[in-house]
């Protein structure tokens, strides 16, 4: 099961990520996603668990629980939705020719 992390403190490791959600059970992958610019976390990660029961054990046991002074908010993560994907697209900004 994929569960969203948000509200990440930006020194956070994925190690750190990994080592809190394993109190719940095994950790597949944990991993922060960061800025493809800057490669600064953005605050948010992912964590895939095996298990549903161990992934929403992790659910109730770690959202609003502070990790490096930041209240976690921890729910399951949502496929994206099909208006969202490829970040193209805009109008054409009102030019008249």
């Amino acid at each position: 099961m994929n569960i969203y992390v948000g509200n990440l403190s930006y020194d956070l490791t994925e190690a750190d990520l990994q080592e809190a959600f394993q109190a719940f059970g095994q950790v597949v992958s944990a991993s922060i996603i960061k800025d493809k610019f800057s490669g600064r976390s953005r605050g948010f990660a992912f964590v895939e668990m095996p298990t549903e029961a161990e992934a929403k054990a992790a659910i109730e046991g770690l959202n609003d629980k502070d990790l490096k002074g930041r209240a976690l908010r921890v729910n399951e993560a949502r496929p994206r939705s099909e208006g969202r994907q490829g970040g193209a697209g805009g109008g054409g900004g009102g030019r008249r020719y």
